[in-house]
């Protein structure tokens, strides 16, 4: 078989593990008030489902990089392929919330190789000249995959029961082993290698009791509850910890060497930023529809399917352009349509024309498809082969850590301010105000004199406070992502160097 054909073949396995670790990390959600009843869950209990599988995978991610020079990359690939396969069937059988959550911290931990492999497998099969368009298709499955999780596990519940949204990955897990198996070449083994326990067991500490700490949050009322305290506490000391030890110890599970490489460095902060708005747009999206503009579900769904369009159609394009035109100037144009889309976002309202959300939405989703793609290119251009998979996984997980971090922060400011936003409103409802003293009909309506009248007149106040705080995340969202062009500044051009089939196989 031609080397080409290979690394087709070698492209569409990767692309369906990535898809698969994609699809899962939203393909529950809608399924949980399913799970709730046939567990026998209270509503607090089943998000542990969506909890023990971010977090495992989270704290999976950072060690990539030294079980794949371990154990081998094609090695360690199959083995977390047949593991989350095996784990998604065991979440599908389940039989109690404990049982569930066990199965889903092994998908997790499974899992979260999953995304890293694959990309570092298609940096190292594609020439410097071709990466672009490797990482946009490889970009489709990491962007759309959360965006068709709910339609699909929606779909799936609905047709069958909650149990097939686990069931689904079966026929994907087996057909990317069997592919891998017989075509990616191996890898050599570093047995010499030896695990960094207590960097890996600090960081564990940091990066699990971080993500509970914003998962949790917003229900337990953050700091003014004893359980968020200590996590953040321990998050601390953990991630302090970590930090020492990578710059005092003599073999540390990350090498130290590869933040020393600006492009990655920028490369990990812009990713960091893109996917605090991947997650918190979507997440401000659905509710702002439907609570605000009175959009049926179906409607705010299709509503914001576009998006996913734009950002597909963006990706595939500046894919090609990659290597023929200077990946900064792309990133550059995708943050100008990102911060555009944002700052015409805190100009609405609820009566907002649904032509314009659509195109938004569309603009939005491309300009993330603009940055997303260049940006993998030029994050690896200058950084050596061998660091590759750790790269690919500390990419991996700062976007991880991008996405949380922006739905726990959008989510907080929303109810914050617009617990602050009725207050100062509220000051205006008194008997000087001229609008409350109009007679007739709209008079009596508002008079808060009467029960009827006080819960009009909250209702109003309710609505107008959710408004502005909706308007202040978008403006946050916009001040986070406009700042990452100075960055661009920073980043050098990668050359146009091959590299053959046969250097893939070395690392």
């Amino acid at each position: 078989m031609s080397a080409s054909a290979n690394r087709t073949l070698i492209t569409v396995c990767a692309m369906l593990a990535t898809l698969m670790q994609a699809l899962d990390s939203t393909i529950a959600n809608v399924a949980l008030p399913y799970m709730q009843g046939s567990l026998s869950a209270t509503s607090d209990e089943i998000t542990w489902v969506l909890t023990s599988y971010i977090t495992a995978a989270a704290i999976m991610t950072a060690p990539v990089g030294w079980l794949a020079a371990r154990f081998g990359r094609k090695n360690l690939f199959l083995v977390c392929l047949g593991g989350f396969t095996a784990a998604s069937m065991l979440c599908g059988v389940a039989q109690s919330l404990t049982q569930m959550v066990a199965f889903r911290l092994l998908q997790g931990i499974f899992g979260a190789a999953l995304v890293p492999l694959s990309q570092a497998t298609m940096l190292d099969i594609y020439p410097v000249e071709q990466r672009g368009t490797a990482m946009a298709v490889w970009g489709v499955g990491v962007m759309i995959g959360p965006i068709l999780g709910p339609t699909l596990g929606g779909y799936l519940t609905d047709l069958y029961n909650w149990r097939w949204v686990f069931y689904v990955n079966l026929p994907f897990g087996l057909l990317a082993m069997a592919g891998l198996m017989i075509f990616m070449p191996k890898a050599p083994l570093h047995k010499e290698l030896r695990f960094d326990w207590i960097g890996f067991g600090v960081l564990a500490l940091g990066m699990g009791a971080f993500q509970l700490m914003l998962d949790r949050g917003q229900d337990q009322d953050w700091f003014s509850a004893r359980e968020i305290i200590i996590e953040a506490v321990l998050a601390g000391t953990g991630i302090y910890l970590f930090l020492v030890h990578l710059m005092t110890a003599k073999k540390p599970f990350i090498n130290p060497a590869i933040f020393r490489d600006v492009n990655f460095s920028a490369g990990l902060v812009v990713m960091f930023a893109v996917g605090m708005v991947i997650l918190a747009s979507s997440a401000l999206m659905a509710p702002y529809l439907q609570t605000l503009a009175n959009y049926p579900v179906a409607t705010a769904g299709l509503a914001m399917a576009p998006r996913g369009i734009g950002t597909m159609s963006a990706m595939m394009i500046s894919g090609r352009l990659s290597a023929r035109a200077d990946p900064r100037k792309l990133m550059f144009f995708g943050v100008v349509l990102i911060v555009g889309s944002m700052w015409q976002m805190t100009g609405w309202t609820p009566d907002v024309a649904r032509t314009e959300i659509v195109i938004n939405i569309i603009v939005q989703g491309a300009g993330l498809g603009f940055v997303f793609t260049p940006l993998q290119v030029l994050a690896f251009a200058t950084l050596p082969s061998e660091r590759r998979t750790d790269g690919t996984s500390m990419l991996s997980l700062f976007r991880n850590l991008g996405s949380a971090v922006g739905v726990s922060v959008t989510s907080a400011m929303l109810t914050r301010n617009t617990q602050v936003m009725h207050a100062q409103l509220a000051e205006n409802i008194n008997p000087f105000n001229r609008a409350l003293q109009v007679g007739g009909s709209v008079g009596r309506m508002l008079n808060p004199h009467t029960p009827h009248g006080i819960a009009m007149i909250d209702q109003m106040v309710n609505q107008q406070a959710l408004i502005i705080a909706y308007v202040d995340d978008f403006k946050l969202m916009m001040l986070t992502t406009a700042p990452t062009i100075l960055l661009l500044f920073l980043m050098r051009v990668p050359k146009k160097a091959p590299i053959s089939l046969e250097h893939a196989a070395m690392d």
